[in-house]
């Protein structure tokens, strides 16, 4: 249920609202928007006093809300969330470039790397220390010694890290990770995802591969739930009836979550087609679709890679996407 407040309403006359809903053992979600201020009702909305709150002169409306997800709805927050991550924006108004190698290899792979994506203008280094493989045998990740490369990585270069968190166990190891991913074998892992919440770190909330646009917001509202409202939505791609490419990347999720939820939208291309040479025209599609961002996987010697080599491009295919999308920027009026 939502309560959108009259825009004369001072701050004193809404606090009185808040805690009268309050008393009614129900938790709020309040939301001052640049265009209107609305107060989300958070549980058992049958047992609220309607008629007291209806006629309280500060109130414009009530209206109710089908979707079961509730903070990760626009409705409870008009205005789109930016997420600032040690000084760089992600959300409406910014593009967020992540790129780097699929898994990290060595100190000289991943911080040649690093200097080569920030000198083409990446926001954001990526590398997995630890890998979800369909194969038992293929190669996992260096673990624990990849996330203390990615970490010299950051040193060399000022690029804040992203990697990919698999198991409670690990979270401890990822406190000095700018932004810890979820990835999409996990996006339905709802322990992980609560203790996630409790966090104050940025989350990369990737889609799973069969993840229809309300399972994928009702994961984001497990990690909302318990206060930590710094979650990314990542697009990667879904399965489908298609063999050509990899997956099928799911272009409509943009628009579609960017009207029903205030969260920001990133694309990460190399995953959804699992093809190098498709990725600078998805990369081109996503920017002018609305994405708030792309994740691209950049290795040095993509036929010698460990991990998903087929899907990497070079550093020097880096910076050529990195000319087209600097001029959608402009076009957009965006900072990159």
């Amino acid at each position: 249920m939502i309560i959108v407040v009259k825009p004369d309403a001072t701050e004193a006359e809404v606090k009185r609202l808040i805690e009268m809903i309050e008393s009614q053992n129900l938790s709020v979600n309040y939301s001052k928007g640049t265009e209107r201020t609305v107060i989300g009702l958070i549980g058992d909305t049958a047992t609220a006093d309607l008629e007291k709150i209806q006629t309280n002169h500060i109130v414009d409306k009530v209206l109710r809300v089908q979707e079961p997800y509730k903070k990760a709805n626009r409705l409870f927050h008009p205005d789109d969330t930016v997420i600032d991550v040690k000084g760089r924006k992600v959300g409406e108004g910014h593009i967020s470039i992540i790129a780097g190698p699929c898994s990290v290899e060595s100190e000289e792979q991943v911080v040649s790397i690093a200097k080569s994506i920030k000198a083409s203008g990446a926001t954001f280094l990526r590398g997995g220390a630890f890998k979800p493989r369909t194969s038992p045998y293929s190669f996992q990740g260096m673990g624990y010694e990849g996330l203390e490369l990615l970490k010299i990585a950051r040193r060399e270069t000022g690029l804040p890290i992203v990697s990919e968190l698999m198991s409670l166990e690990q979270l401890p190891a990822f406190e000095d990770v700018d932004i810890i991913q979820v990835g999409a074998r996990n996006m339905q892992n709802f322990i992980l995802l609560r203790e996630l919440g409790k966090t104050n770190k940025p989350i990369l909330l990737k889609r799973g591969m069969s993840a229809t646009m309300k399972e994928f917001l009702m994961s984001a509202e497990y990690i909302m739930k318990e206060g930590n409202d710094n979650v990314i939505l990542c697009e990667r791609g879904i399965r489908t009836f298609e063999t050509a490419t990899r997956n099928t990347l799911d272009l409509s999720v943009i628009p579609v979550l960017k009207k029903k939820s205030h969260l920001p939208v990133i694309i990460d291309p190399s995953h959804a087609t699992g093809l190098s040479w498709t990725v600078e025209s998805m990369t081109k599609a996503a920017i002018a679709a609305g994405a708030d961002g792309v994740m691209i996987e950049v290795h040095n010697n993509p036929e010698e890679a460990l991990c998903d080599g087929e899907q990497s491009i070079t550093p020097e295919q880096f910076d050529k996407i990195m000319t087209t999308v600097k001029k959608y920027a402009e076009i957009e009026n965006k900072v990159l």
